[in-house]
């Protein structure tokens, strides 16, 4: 890596800047060419004020209120399989579920629901060794709730 010239140009991966040649910053640097997301940082930092001020510990109890619901709900739906633990035995608060007359996919159940305004995944979730061996071939869809998310 310390041979190796840099493939794109940027800010923070010079070291001196002449004006017949430059010299670059030492690895990782000189790989990392353009300015740094200040902006995302500023916001991540506000984000965990936020969180800090609302207590973790809130955070937490509401997501597995959230879980245990969202469990409950999709598990009313007749015809529906959904993969993973119930709540009781621990989960994170989102559900992987399809359609067990596999006539529906998971794209068109996120399509539907996307038309009511609510915004799920479909798809494999990086995870397509894992739909193969439920037999999920063609993904599932993922329910994914957290502190923004209402029951509504």
């Amino acid at each position: 890596l310390e041979a190796m010239p840099p493939w794109k140009g940027g800010g923070e991966m010079i070291d001196q800047v002449y004006m017949d040649h430059s010299t670059f910053a030492a690895v990782p640097a000189r790989f990392e060419a353009g300015t740094p997301p200040i902006a995302q940082a500023v916001g991540l930092g506000a984000a965990c004020e936020y969180l800090l001020r609302l207590g973790m510990e809130r955070v937490e109890e509401y997501e597995k209120d959230l879980a245990k619901y969202l469990w409950e709900a999709l598990s009313a739906i007749d015809g529906l399989q959904i993969y993973g633990p119930p709540p009781s035995l621990g989960r994170a608060a989102l559900a992987a579920f399809n359609d067990e007359s596999e006539e529906v996919y998971a794209p068109d159940i996120a399509s539907l629901l996307d038309s009511d305004g609510i915004a799920i995944r479909a798809g494999h979730h990086c995870a397509q060794p894992l739909h193969r061996a439920l037999g999920a071939e063609f993904g599932s869809a993922r329910a994914s709730c957290a502190l923004y998310t209402t029951k509504k």
